[in-house]
């Protein structure tokens, strides 16, 4: 045992001691997705801590005292300057401690826990009519102790301002272990006990003020984003030495914030959403005074790149309600009444179209192109960072802001910085408070890039303080920025913020390298040149191959939201980082590094990390820099087990297609023999769940018989590809969808004995994948050009992303571009003047996550609207089967636990209504949640099937 060892097993043990029962993580596949947050740095822990009490917290950071490790405390992770990875003990406050504790709707107040999700803050402050104003773009997954943490601002800042100014009082504990309230009046300590301790550290502050009056006056507060460095000036007399406020934004160097008591502000009644097109983002920038004098809530900014990468990577339709132009405004109007916010926004287009700027503006009246036009901006520090053409970008100099009458001219400065070192930068942001995110094609992986990049940062800070700005407008300075505070400030405030934390934090043990001490912003950068991967799948969109690919990940942390999406249903099944497609990118990013995992495609961490990846394909789409961990996830299944045994469900699922295709055969015999005892047994020894039935083979006379229903009377104008599971357990789809397409002037001739490979590929057997592929791709590319419509929506994104990625042939690309799904077929292909038969009002949709992510553009649910279904109840998620792996026994739990997510709450109200899943899948999980009840999933071409009595009455 090393002395390390020694000394990190002392430590957790003395952990244990003060708090027993405490959750302390050391290996590597608990601590490796916590040595990054969103910034540049990658920073190992020595421990991760998941503290449930404030009690607990105490408890650890006496033990790091006494050992001398330092403390960082984390939220959600979305850091993007470096200030959630320490080299000690991270406290990881998200799992936990995320209880609202109390909401006062006459005082307008709410008390939360410093790992409360700003969303679930905002859900619960809703049912009384009440907000809490900042609004990150990260909403769905920041904690309100990271905002607190970095002086988080947001969309609406103009608005509401920083997060400081809603900061009622704080619970903290100090670096000796002492717990204490900071509000307006100073510090109190919660164990009289204490007060010894309470009054020496704030008799210590009031000094320091004293002695630094002059220099806190007039160098802080100077601007709205004025974020850099520490707030002293709240604790100025004539600010009434508010500690509370004083401690928001010092990134957990001073202390460690465990609630919070937080300032609400009403919801508005009315609001107004206009969006302005400009030439290029300085011309936006030298509307925004003009803009200013009409009381905006929101003014944000973006520039091209951020669209056309949104368009991309979730199809054209994804971004709507922008007006011509190569850079926008979002101009939100709020206020009582509606008519009034009309007749401003009328005003303020007036206005500015007197300015001469404007390429185009309108007034977004569709509440779905705000909420698509919302989503964009929100995305943006991802979708920036992996833009279209494939190139990457990075954060270091994303947070600059002046004052807003200065943004225009600070922007045509930054561009010929930009210039001089021919880097390119995406900017975005918040223009209305003068605030600029910009991400930067920064080489961080050479010497010579990184030197480029200090020597860039370096003159960008001059820059904004000449132009009398901050280094930081809310994401803090962290390592990226703490060491240039000394270009922004002079040596006396840099003296005073070093003896602030001193009065705090003594021994540096609590976030050390932020702010005070600072470590060089390019130490721990987490890029560095890695060696190619040899891998089966080609990565094409990826330069560096598998490594480039796993490096999409930037940390942003869209997967540990918990609404509006498909990704990630582990996550939110289970809550664990771990369990996050961010969670386990960074792990196998750890893995290519071969520092802290050092077996490779044999890491026994990283296939644990991946086992409840339930391979839904959601992230490739929901994810702003489209990572696709079921890729990821096959590619390693494959190499982990070459030469291996594997686990037995590979081979009993895996292969489905090949015994399915035998059962078929003697259906009869062999489903009565799977329903019998002998049944159970064989699912025991596959590695199947005995709690699900296993379906029914249908027989080779019913799929003779569907094939002949999908044959059509006029020359066929597509392929009907009858995939394995249409065949061997549903083959009256074939039928049904035959008929429909033919009634919708698009007759098929189906095609049998093909199959995709998605079970070979869900299971990591590539090698049997691709040869199944190539066969299946000399069939099809034989000189015919037709459409190749697929009714099974995983078997048509196998065709269409798996099969070219795996096989890299041109042949494979050409039948690619033929395929559709059974919904895309009758949104592109279908007649014009199609009428299908009469269709129920009313729905209950659950989208196949594949047909999700592949497909964009093409779904379900506009479908049936465009039909006539008035209401469609699309359950916003991933049914949880998710084709073998709901069916394996060890995640039977983990399956039904996604499934009542989004899935299992509708089928408890369906009231007569229909249910549609064109997923195999997901209709035998509806199945199985629905159990004896009169209920069965339709396939949507049951639903418009013209040969049924009564929709799903196909035979």
């Amino acid at each position: 045992m090393t002395t390390a060892t020694r000394d990190l097993a002392g430590l957790v043990a003395r952990v244990a001691e003060f708090a027993p029962g405490l959750r302390v993580e050391t290996g590597p596949g608990a601590t490796g997705p916590y040595a990054y947050d969103a910034s540049n740095y990658r920073v190992p822990p020595r421990a991760v801590v998941f503290p449930r009490s404030a009690e607990d917290v105490v408890a650890v950071v006496r033990a790091c005292r006494e050992a001398g490790v330092p403390v960082t405390a984390r939220g959600g992770g979305t850091s993007m300057a470096g200030n959630a990875v320490g080299a000690g003990v991270v406290l990881d406050f998200s799992r936990y401690m995320n209880r609202i504790l109390d909401i006062d709707p006459v005082a307008r107040t709410a008390r939360v826990e410093a790992g409360v999700v700003l969303d679930a803050l905002r859900s619960a402050t809703a049912l009384h009519g009440l907000d809490f104003g900042p609004d990150p773009s990260s909403h769905s997954r920041c904690t309100l102790g990271g905002m607190i943490g970095n002086d988080a601002c947001g969309n609406r800042s103009v608005r509401d301002g920083r997060t400081s100014g809603h900061v009622v009082a704080l619970e903290i504990v100090t670096a000796d272990g002492v717990r204490a309230v900071a509000d307006h009046r100073g510090l109190h300590p919660v164990d009289s006990a204490d007060a010894g301790v309470v009054a020496r550290l704030e008799s210590g502050l009031k000094r320091l003020v004293e002695e630094n009056l002059a220099p806190i006056r007039t160098e802080l507060g100077r601007l709205p984003r004025q974020v850099s460095g520490y707030q002293l000036q709240h604790l100025l007399p004539e600010n009434g030495f508010d500690l509370a406020r004083a401690l928001v934004g010092t990134e957990g160097s001073c202390a460690v914030v465990t609630a919070a008591t937080v300032r609400l502000v009403a919801t508005a009644q009315a609001s107004t959403l206009l969006t302005l097109g400009y030439e290029d983002v300085v011309a936006a920038a030298e509307d925004v005074p003009e803009i200013l004098r009409f009381a905006p809530s929101a003014v944000e900014g973006m520039d091209e790149a951020i669209v056309a990468t949104m368009r991309a990577r979730r199809g054209p339709d994804s971004v709507t309600g922008l007006p011509e132009g190569r850079a926008w405004l979002y101009v939100e109007l709020e206020g009582d009444d509606q008519a009034e916010v009309n007749a401003r926004a009328a005003e303020l287009l007036e206005a500015l179209n007197v300015q001469g700027r404007l390429t185009g503006g309108r007034v977004v009246g569709s509440p779905a192109e705000r909420r698509s036009l919302w989503r964009v901006r929100e995305d943006g520090a991802g979708l920036a960072a992996r833009l279209v053409d494939g190139g990457e970008s990075w954060p270091g100099w994303e947070d600059a802001a002046v004052a807003p009458e200065d943004l225009a001219a600070y922007l045509l400065g930054f561009r010929k910085l930009l210039a001089s070192y021919q880097l390119t930068g995406v900017l975005y942001g918040h223009f209305g408070a003068g605030c600029v995110h910009v991400r930067i094609d920064f080489d961080m992986v050479t010497d010579a890039g990184r030197t480029v990049m200090r020597q860039f940062l370096a003159e960008a800070a001059a820059l904004v303080v000449e132009h009398g700005g901050s280094l930081s407008g809310e994401h803090g300075d962290g390592r990226a920025r703490s060491e240039l505070l000394e270009v922004m400030y002079s040596r006396r405030m840099i003296a005073a913020f070093a003896a602030f934390k001193r009065v705090f934090d003594p021994d540096g043990l609590l976030n050390p390298g932020v702010i005070v001490d600072p470590a060089p912003l390019d130490a721990d950068l987490a890029l560095r040149e890695l060696p190619l991967v040899d891998t089966t799948f080609g990565f094409p969109h990826d330069e560096d191959g598998f490594a480039g690919a796993v490096r999409r990940c930037v940390g942003v942390g869209r997967c540990r939201s918990d609404a509006r999406g498909v990704m990630c249903p582990s996550y939110r099944a289970t809550g664990e980082e771990n369990d996050s497609t961010r969670g386990r990118a960074r792990m196998l990013q750890e893995m290519v590094r071969g520092e802290t995992v050092t077996d490779g495609w044999r890491s026994a961490e990283v296939r644990d990390a991946l086992d409840l990846c339930l391979s839904c394909k959601a992230c490739s789409s929901d994810c702003p820099v489209g990572v696709d961990m079921a890729t990821y996830k096959a590619e390693f299944l494959h190499q982990h087990y070459k030469g291996r045994l594997r686990p037995r469900s590979h081979y009993s699922l895996g292969w489905l297609p090949r015994t399915s295709a035998l059962a078929g055969y003697a259906a009869r015999p062999v489903n009565a023999l799977l329903r019998g005892p002998l049944g159970k047994l064989l699912a025991r020894l596959g590695g199947v769940t005995t709690k699900r039935r296993i379906p029914a083979f249908a027989s080779r006379r019913a799929l003779r018989k569907a094939l002949r229903a999908a044959q059509p009377s006029e020359p066929a104008q597509a392929i009907l590809f009858v995939d394995s599971f249409t065949r061997a357990f549903r083959p009256r789809i074939a039928g049904a969808a035959g008929r429909v397409l033919a009634d919708a002037g698009i007759p098929c001739t189906p095609q049998d004995g093909l199959c995709c490979g998605l079970t070979w590929v869900s299971t990591g057997q590539l090698d049997t994948a691709r040869g199944v592929m190539t066969r299946t791709v000399t069939a099809l590319d034989n000189g015919d050009t037709r459409p190749i419509i697929v009714a099974e929506p995983s078997c048509a994104a196998a065709l269409k992303r798996d099969m070219p990625e795996l096989l890299g042939t041109e042949a494979a690309r050409r039948v690619a571009d033929r395929v559709h799904t059974f919904t895309g077929a009758l949104t592109e292909l279908a007649d014009e003047g199609w009428t299908p038969p009469p269709l129920p009002e009313n729905v209950v949709l659950q989208t196949h996550c594949h047909e999700y992510a592949t497909f964009k553009g093409r779904r379900p649910a506009d479908l049936l609207r465009r039909l006539g279904v008035r209401t469609v109840d699309e359950a916003e998620g991933c049914c949880g089967l998710a084709g073998n792996f709901g069916f394996e026994a060890q995640h039977y739990d983990t399956s039904i636990a996604v499934a009542h997510l989004a899935l299992t709450p509708r089928l408890d109200h369906l009231d007569g209504r229909p249910v549609i899943a064109d997923g195999f899948s997901c209709a035998t999980q509806i199945d199985h949640l629905t159990g004896d009840q009169d209920t069965h999933a339709l396939h949507l071409a049951e639903l418009l099937d013209p040969a049924a009595d009564q929709p799903g009455e196909t035979t």
